[in-house]
């Protein structure tokens, strides 16, 4: 197994333990809780694809398939998931036979740069806070402008650099190389970076804007869950106070000592709470966003050049 699917394996364990099925953030509204925060997350972006009940939808990097099911039983489309790594795969499968959703929801194994698709495959095509994992931006987007059918629509939340940060101050500096290194991703761009990157790749672009300011009075932001919290109700801020943060990668160290949990399992665990401590400070400071709101269609016709 090569490492980038060991450390796979593992942080979906933690994600799925600690956060849910569905792997991204979402800010909290008035009277909502964390569950239902981000069902009404994936919600709006599936609104914004404009399927009907029976179409084919393509999730791009979808973890172990939490938002297209969700997505699957609001829409009534049928969606296919698709994720580089095969324990997300066999996990989100087995889940979709459970909860009774296996005739719509299906998770295949592939990588978003080479989508194992033909042409023209799909109605609609989202992504959340998945093609960040990406080396190049119009490498992905073009791929999934070419299985997209002409008039499709792609939706997507984007974690990007926002106009408050400064290459010159050194926190902003420490908050990307702690998100970049803690999950795995490449060199972070700025919004503009990804708008423009979308509008290369051969899509017409409806909207672009950072979703983080939408107003959320009387609830939190996105980040609220990674801020700690002594209260153990408070999940999953309970995780992120200083004893369990401090104690929990000896506590893992010892499980992998008596063969419980698998090697490395204390240092993903390490990884992943820099990524942490990254994406809280990169909130408060207003200089990164997990939900640069992109929704674009790919034209009816070819462009001339």
């Amino acid at each position: 197994m090569c490492i980038r699917d060991r450390y796979y394996d593992l942080a979906t364990e933690f994600y799925e333990w600690g956060w849910g099925q569905s792997f991204h953030f979402a800010d909290r509204r008035k009277s909502e809780n964390f569950a239902t925060s981000i069902v009404r997350h994936e919600h709006y972006l599936a609104g914004r694809l404009g399927v009907n009940v029976g179409a084919k939808v393509l999730d791009c990097g979808c973890g172990v398939g939490g938002p297209a099911r969700n997505i699957a039983q609001f829409t009534g489309a049928h969606v296919t998931g698709i994720t580089i790594n095969e324990f997300q795969v066999n996990r989100g499968n087995t889940l979709c036979k459970q909860q009774k959703l296996d005739d719509r929801v299906k998770l295949v194994q592939g990588d978003f740069m080479k989508l194992p698709f033909e042409d023209n495959s799909f109605d609609a095509v989202y992504a959340i806070e998945a093609t960040c994992h990406a080396p190049d931006r119009v490498g992905v987007y073009s791929e999934i402008l070419r299985v997209l059918k002409p008039g499709g629509v792609f939706a997507t939340y984007e974690w990007c650099l926002t106009d408050k940060y400064d290459k010159n101050n050194a926190e902003h500096r420490f908050i990307k190389k702690a998100i970049e290194e803690g999950d795995g991703l490449p060199d972070m761009c700025h919004t503009s970076l990804c708008s423009a990157a979308v509008e290369k790749s051969g899509f017409e672009m409806i909207e672009a804007r950072d979703a983080a300011l939408d107003g959320h009075e009387g609830g939190d932001p996105w980040y609220r869950p990674l801020t700690p919290s002594w209260a153990p109700w408070k999940w999953p801020r309970f995780q992120f106070n200083p004893v369990m943060f401090a104690v929990f990668p000896y506590l893992l160290k010892g499980l992998e000592m008596m063969r419980v949990v698998p090697s490395g399992t204390s240092k993903t665990q390490c990884m992943l709470q820099q990524g942490g401590i990254g994406c809280e400070r990169g909130g408060a400071t207003g200089t990164f966003t997990p939900m640069w709101l992109m929704v674009a269609r790919k034209p009816t016709k070819a462009k001339a050049f």
